[in-house]
């Protein structure tokens, strides 16, 4: 298999970033390179980071 699909997830329940993050990371060809808590804070991430996919928990995409 190619290189892994890097992910970061998004999501203000720290509860929810981690089962997200745990599920994701039973795939194969699916690491979660990083959480974040909020858009601003996801922002960063992405800049630094570079992931492949974001995902986004109901309310978390704000930025201030």
């Amino acid at each position: 298999m190619g290189t892994a699909i890097r992910v970061l997830v998004v999501d203000d329940s720290a509860f929810m970033r981690k089962v997200i993050s745990d599920t994701l990371n039973r795939h194969p060809g699916i690491n979660v390179i990083a959480t974040a808590r909020n858009g601003e804070d996801a922002l960063d991430k992405r800049k630094k980071l570079r992931p492949d996919v974001i995902t986004f928990g109901n309310g978390s995409y704000y930025v201030a």
